[in-house]
Order: structure tokens, then sequence, then C-alpha cells
């Protein structure tokens, strides 16, 4: 089964989900939420982990996470499989009561953790679960730990305090998060959207530059070409896919030195089909995109003068295989 894009270096942050097998409600019988929160703690201790929120749900968890050290495979395998061990010990079950391997989304610090945070902290809100003015009410998150002194050490508060106005770590400054919180729950629906819409979809969290950033070292480490960001949703994966095929576009014109803001209006243009060739013969290109992108006109038109580019020997061109090389390495 094709695994998740995931880089594990030290410093990460992580937003990671799971849920359960067909949606059950792992967390509503007795005990299971306090047992998954004493398991975090064990494995916090066990892996170093800096934990900037968590929320558990009737059927699903969500965790703001920071790793010290690349350890958020092993960390969650310790996790997940401990609680597991712990909850059907306890049930006289056996089976997967998770509904597959979870989902961690890179996530920016600064500012993009503190809105994962503030997403995670409002879950039992969106629920419908509790009221916004009663957020420290909900037992099993973060939320209900942090203003108290004797918190667990691996709970991280300074990211959402400075993050929410530079708020000091007393009594006082986390009745002012609250309220925070309780603003931003208020939010009409478009800013609500705006705000919290793409925090638990795709797989990256965070500016353009630390996209590309991220993007750059699963490139460097696995080749884009090879790495298959399984479990995004089709519209996620779909971006992705395009600024892949954008890069090797960028490559392959700068290479040939072709303007690609001066690119000849005839929809069959040598410079247009050497650089769609080149596309077809390094990526999973579609002919669509190199269609829309180049102005070659419909997608079979496309497909059809790449065809024709190869019947007459265009890809046996010197400049061609040299271009051809560098795009593909």
């Amino acid at each position: 089964m094709a695994r998740t894009a995931r880089l594990e270096f030290s410093g990460a942050c992580y937003h990671v989900i799971n849920r359960g097998n067909y949606r059950r409600d792992l967390f509503a019988g007795e005990g299971a939420a306090a047992a998954f929160e004493r398991v975090l703690d064990e494995t916090c201790g066990r892996f170093g982990w800096r934990v900037h929120a968590y929320v558990i749900m009737r059927n699903h968890f969500h965790l703001a996470l920071e790793t010290p050290e690349p350890n958020l495979s092993a960390g969650m395998k310790w996790l997940q499989g401990t609680w597991v061990a712990r909850f059907n010990r306890l049930r006289k079950q056996t089976g997967r009561p998770f509904q597959g391997r979870f989902k961690a989304l890179h996530v920016e610090p600064g500012h993009a953790l503190a809105q994962v945070a503030h997403y995670i902290h409002l879950n039992p809100v969106r629920a419908r679960i509790t009221p916004a003015d009663d957020l420290a009410g909900f037992r099993w998150s973060s939320l209900h730990h942090f203003p108290k002194k004797n918190r667990p050490g691996w709970l991280e508060p300074q990211t959402v305090l400075a993050e929410s106005g530079g708020l000091p770590d007393t009594k006082a400054g986390w009745k002012h998060y609250l309220g925070y919180l309780a603003a931003m729950a208020e939010e009409a629906p478009a800013e609500r959207n705006r705000r919290f819409g793409k925090l638990s979809r795709g797989w990256c969290v965070g500016t353009d530059g630390f996209r590309t950033t991220l993007r750059a070292d699963l490139a460097a480490r696995s080749g884009l070409k090879r790495t298959r960001f399984a479990g995004l949703e089709r519209t996620e994966w779909q971006k992705e896919r395009e600024l892949g095929w954008e890069a090797k576009l960028q490559n392959a014109s700068k290479t040939l030195r072709i303007n690609l803001q001066q690119l000849p209006a005839r929809k069959s243009a040598l410079e247009k089909v050497r650089l769609a060739a080149i596309l077809k013969g390094v990526s999973d290109v579609s002919n669509g995109w190199l269609a829309a992108r180049l102005k070659m006109g419909t997608p079979a038109s496309a497909s059809q003068f790449v065809r024709r580019f190869h019947l007459v020997g265009g890809s046996r061109d010197a400049a061609y295989q040299h271009a051809l090389s560098r795009v593909e390495t």
C-alpha cells in the first residue's frame, strides 16, 4: 500500500489525526479517553514530544505536536499500538479500532501551528458538545490542562499564547485565550472556513515558502515522481501533481532557453511540442494540463502533436535529449 509522503526531522511539527474504524465511537466507552491520555503521556516521555494542543473526541483524535527528534512514525506506532492493545484487552476484543494509518500534515512553526491548535481546541464547539464559553470544561483536551500549575511537562503553551497576542502563561492569560477562541467560534461561516478550512486537509499547513522548501526536501529524499501523497483529498493531490509538472516545465524551458511568457501563438509550435514531449517523458502529466498551460488547443491535439514529434524523429535531437536528461534528474 502506498505511504503518505512524510519528512521526519528534528523540530518538525505535525497535525496528526486518526479516526475509529467505520467511524465507530472509540472513546465513548468508560475509561477509553482517559487511557488514551495516559498512553499519550507515556509516549511523550519516551519520545520527547512537545504537544501544542490535543483533543480526544468520540470517534477521533487530533494532535498538534513537535518532534525534537525525527521519530513521528515510531512514536505514533507506540502510541496507537499500546492503546489498541489495552483497548482490546479490556474489552476482550480483537481487530483494528482505528480506520488505518494515521494522517499527519506538516505544519509550519509559529502562526500556522497556532491556527492548528486553535482549530483543535474548538473541536468540541464544532461538534456541539460544549458551548464556546465553557471550552475549558471539556475534559479531554489540552485546554483543560493548560491553565493548571500541575499540567504535564510535555504540554507546550508558548505557541498559542504568543500567537494570540502575546498572552502571559497565567490564569488571566488563559482566560483571555478562552475569550479569543470564543470570538473565533462566533465568526461568520465564510471567515471560519477561510481561517480553518485547510488545516486538516492536504499534506502541509503553512506559507508558500514553507511548502516549497518541504516539497524540495521530499524530492531530494525520494523523488516526487516516485512519491504518492496517499490519503490526500483528490483536489489536494491534483494540486501537488500540477505543482510538480510546473516545476519540470520551468526546468525544461530554462534548459531549452524557451521563454514561457512569449510562446508562439501557433498551437503546434515546435517550442510548445518539445516542452510537452519532455514533460510526457519524465512525468505523468495529463494532456489536458499541457493543452491548457501551453495553449495547444484540446487535450487530443496536445497528444497528437507530441506523437507526430516522435514519429518525425524530433526526440533524437541533441538539444531535446539534453533537456530531457536535465529535467529527469
